[in-house]
């Protein structure tokens, strides 16, 4: 269209219309420049000036939003009615990930990653809003990896710098709890396992309480011990008719999922009880084990500081204590120890010498894993290998040595090496 006007950057008065889609542009056919966009939309008072309202005017370029955040927007909105959280967390939770997803990193990190970034932006928002969830209840919602998620979580917290307070284990035990049914008769719980929630709950919280100072919780997921704990507490209520119930039927009565660990917690709890057991007289002479344990919790929770202090004791202050003792003698702390277990085991005889207290240690470092060592590298070298004469020179030591090689050399006929 010569005449209509010229191309801004070459000069060309060669203007075309070009049809892009639905959007007809004016394209320079010397150069190729897009002259014009063309009009996308407009508003009353631009369609009565006739003025265009191109694309990069527009709102599309500025706000626009790919296709992977648009599916994780979708995804934080649907888990977080599907946890039923208010709505201010699923807006604070949208807002965490449009933060992350700003980050380079972020956006060009592999899809399982991204699925993960869902989950750990709703349990953040959940922590700092003190809502009771755990990261393992996320991971089974969205059949996410459990080393992946806490990595992921891990650097989204320290990415968007983020003060995230630790899970409040008292309110996830209420909350856990609430999901048992257990406090309402019905055609599958008989009236005998029917228990009142405000009991069943102040015991357990006891109990997770003793746990807790037993070094039971720490480093370990919580449910399992939550679960363990609940089992104790429903049978130390009414022991009489719940003993011959096991861990599995109660979790199905309860209609919530058996964690593999809690059988491991369950029996954990129940030495650490027996323990406690041992300091009472009137339990001494009853030969408790874990089984009839479970009828005396409610005296063993009614005196447990006392009786934790009395059943574990710490090694440092064991030490101390010690050493008080022999500088009061006129001893070193490092004499005196053999002599000092000597006369303590001959003031009593060995059948009425009580039980000395146990370290309170974690599980992890009384009983610790079994690591299997690799076994070592087969050596392939025999003694038996020729060595070449360009290395032999290396562990020649003595004239002697030098001489008595080129003796040799020089009878097979061999030249001297240089």
């Amino acid at each position: 269209m010569p005449g209509g006007g010229r191309c801004p950057d070459c000069g060309s008065t060669e203007l075309v219309e070009d049809s892009h889609y639905s959007q007809s542009q004016l394209v320079c056919s010397d150069c190729g420049c897009v002259v014009t966009e063309g009009v996308l939309t407009t508003t009353f008072s631009d369609e009565g000036n006739l003025r265009e309202v191109t694309y990069s005017r527009s709102t599309g370029e500025n706000e626009q939003v790919s296709r992977s955040q648009q599916r994780g927007l979708r995804r934080v909105r649907d888990l977080c009615r599907v946890l039923q959280l208010p709505a201010t967390f699923e807006d604070t939770a949208v807002a965490y990930y449009q933060q992350a997803h700003r980050h380079a990193g972020i956006r060009a990190a592999r899809l399982q990653k991204k699925e993960v970034l869902v989950g750990c932006c709703v349990l953040v928002t959940c922590r700092q809003h003190n809502w009771p969830l755990t990261m393992g209840t996320v991971c089974t919602l969205l059949y996410a990896d459990l080393d992946v998620f806490a990595g992921t979580y891990m650097q989204i917290v320290k990415l968007l710098g983020l003060d995230v307070p630790s899970l409040c284990l008292a309110d996830l035990v209420k909350t856990y709890c609430s999901s048992f049914k257990l406090f309402q008769a019905s055609p599958s719980v008989p009236a005998k396992y029917v228990e009142d929630k405000e009991k069943l709950l102040s015991r357990t919280l006891q109990l997770v309480e003793l746990a807790d100072k037993t070094w039971l919780v720490t480093g370990r997921h919580p449910l399992p011990v939550i679960t363990a704990a609940t089992f104790l507490a429903w049978q130390s209520l009414q022991p009489s008719a719940r003993l011959t119930c096991s861990l599995a039927r109660f979790c199905k009565l309860a209609d919530v999922d058996l964690p593999c660990p809690a059988p491991s917690r369950l029996q954990e709890l129940l030495a650490v009880l027996l323990r406690m057991a041992e300091q009472l007289a009137w339990l001494q002479v009853l030969g408790l084990d874990r089984r009839s344990v479970v009828k005396h919790i409610g005296d063993l929770l009614q005196h447990r500081r006392t009786l934790v202090r009395k059943a574990f004791r710490d090694g440092t202050a064991e030490q101390e204590a010690g050493e008080k003792e022999l500088q009061g003698r006129g001893q070193g702390p490092g004499q005196g120890n053999e002599e000092v277990a000597a006369s303590s085991s001959l003031r009593l005889p060995e059948g009425k010498r009580p039980a000395s207290p146990a370290l309170l240690l974690p599980p992890c470092m009384l009983k610790p894993p079994k690591r299997i060592c690799p076994p070592p590298p087969i050596s392939t070298v025999t003694g038996d290998e020729d060595i070449s004469d360009s290395e032999i020179e290396q562990y020649l030591r003595t004239p002697q040595e030098v001489r008595d090689f080129q003796k040799a050399q020089a009878a097979t006929g061999l030249s001297n090496p240089p």
